[in-house]
């Protein structure tokens, strides 16, 4: 088959790896290059990064809007069997849909109709969820909605972060696909409806979505932190300073350790001997790995070697 991948992050740099070890990749469309750092250096997604650091000599098309109507004409005129599209970052119109005689294939982080959207690994971390996957669907007008090719399911471990799942779903996601393209292939591909009553959304991620609420449960702050340590970051104030937060463990057996501690409000430390242990609103929860503005990510020993907290200190106090 005549593909064209549509793609952009590193999430599908595999998947269009292994594509190309398999099939016919005759044109690859991602995002375009885009200013960075502070010197607003144009850079390349990491789709594009990958095809010229390897040197494979695909055409390469980035369009601004995907409704340009010169680049519909490029699309129509590459005669494609079916458009794969993994993560591309910009929704496609009905008039490119319709261009691939075998159609346009997505491939979804989440076993759909759950997680619809833009972040499902890092929203399946959150809600708390032991099982994920991923789906791959014949793609249509409306946001994740199109009918279901297959589906493989995930384990979410308990100390699974957004990084080991991310990469546990682009393994699953080179075999999906491939099954999938050959029983398109073949014709054995079927079309599961989905049930939009069961439909649930993984909104894009925000920086504010990061800030800790200590009154949230033990395990909850340990899903936030766990999902979004390496976007947009979890973080807290303590002496009107902000620490960033990129890994913590759950104290067991809080209220036996500490007795007084049920007494203590959410965000108090708990101690700070070699350890930082603050209070949640069900127990407590050691932090792990900080980082302060301008400074390096440290283990929270080394942090806490270099900067005073306190017993009395209080997690959580704003700017």
């Amino acid at each position: 088959m005549r593909i064209i991948f549509m793609g952009t992050p590193k999430f599908a740099v595999p998947i269009l790896n292994c594509l190309l070890q398999t099939h016919e990749i005759i044109a690859v469309v991602t995002q375009p290059d885009r200013p960075k750092g502070r010197g607003y250096t144009p850079t390349f997604s990491a789709v594009k990064e990958f095809l010229v650091d390897n040197n494979h000599n695909i055409p390469i098309l980035q369009p601004e809007k995907v409704r340009n109507s010169e680049f519909i004409s490029q699309l129509q005129a590459l005669q494609a069997d079916v458009f794969v599209v993994v993560a591309y970052g910009q929704i496609l119109p009905v008039k490119i849909l319709n261009i691939p005689p075998l159609g346009c294939i997505n491939i979804h982080a989440s076993l759909l109709p759950k997680y619809r959207g833009a972040a499902p690994i890092q929203w399946a971390i959150l809600n708390g969820e032991h099982t994920t996957g991923i789906s791959i669907m014949y793609m249509d007008k409306g946001m994740d909605t199109g009918d279901v090719i297959l589906q493989k399911n995930i384990d979410i471990l308990p100390t699974d972060t957004f990084g080991t799942l991310h990469d546990k779903m682009q393994e699953t996601s080179c075999e999906c696909i491939l099954s999938a393209l050959q029983q398109i292939s073949s014709g054995t591909a079927t079309r599961t409806p989905q049930d939009n009553e069961q439909a649930t959304y993984a909104p894009m991620l925000t920086k504010e979505i990061g800030l800790i609420s200590w009154g949230k449960s033990s395990q909850q702050i340990y899903n936030q932190i766990r999902a979004l340590a390496e976007w947009p970051g979890t973080y807290s104030y303590v002496r009107e300073t902000l620490i960033k937060i990129f890994s913590a463990e759950i104290c067991e057996n809080f209220e036996s350790l500490y007795p007084s501690g049920r007494f203590c409000k959410p965000g108090r430390v708990m101690d700070n001997e070699g350890k930082l242990l603050v209070k949640t609103g069900n127990g407590a929860i050691y932090l792990k790995t900080v980082q302060k503005p301008n400074s390096k990510k440290m283990d929270i020993a080394d942090y806490l070697r270099g900067n005073a907290i306190e017993l009395t200190d209080n997690f959580g106090l704003s700017r």
